[in-house]
C-alpha cells in the first residue's frame, strides 16, 4: 500500500497542471495494475474538501459527489470509510464544514454522545452542543 497526499488528488481531480495530472494518473494506473491499494487518510479528505471549496469554488453538492466517487473507488483505501461517508452526506446538506461532520463521526465512533462547539450553525444539528456544565455528563 502507498499513501497519497492532498496535492496529488487535487491534480488528478482538477487537472489544472498537465504534467502533474499525467504523473498522478500514471501512478494511480500503475497501482491499479499492480493491485496496490492507495491509502487516503481522513486528514487528506479534509484538506481536499477545503481546497475544492476555497480554491476551486466547487459547490457542496459537487464536492459530495467527488467524495462519493473516491469512496467507491476500488483501488482506494479511505481511512474510516464509513465515517467519511456519513460526514460527506451531512456536508452535502448541512451548514458546517466537512471537518466538523467528520469530527462528529469520529467522536461517535469513540463513544461520545455529543461534540461541544460554539458554532451556531452546528448547534442546530444532531449531536452538537454548546459548552456548559449541563453538556458534560448528561
Amino acid at each position: 500500500m502507498i499513501a497519497v497526499d492532498t496535492n496529488v488528488l487535487v491534480r488528478f481531480l482538477v487537472a489544472d497542471d498537465a504534467l502533474q495530472t499525467a504523473a498522478a494518473a500514471s501512478a494511480f494506473e500503475a497501482a491499479a495494475r499492480r493491485r496496490v491499494a492507495v491509502f487516503v487518510s481522513q486528514i487528506v479528505m479534509c484538506e481536499l474538501v477545503w481546497v475544492l471549496s476555497r480554491a476551486y469554488r466547487h459547490s457542496r453538492k459537487e464536492i459530495a459527489s467527488i467524495l462519493d466517487l473516491l469512496l467507491r473507488s476500488a483501488g482506494l483505501e479511505v481511512e474510516g470509510r464509513d465515517e467519511v461517508l456519513v460526514a460527506a452526506n451531512a456536508y452535502a446538506s448541512g451548514k458546517g464544514d466537512f471537518a466538523d461532520y467528520l469530527i462528529r463521526e469520529r467522536a461517535r465512533r469513540a463513544g461520545c454522545e455529543s461534540v461541544m462547539t460554539f458554532d451556531a450553525a452546528l448547534l442546530r444539528e444532531t449531536a452538537f452542543v454548546r459548552p456548559s456544565p449541563r453538556a458534560v455528563g448528561r
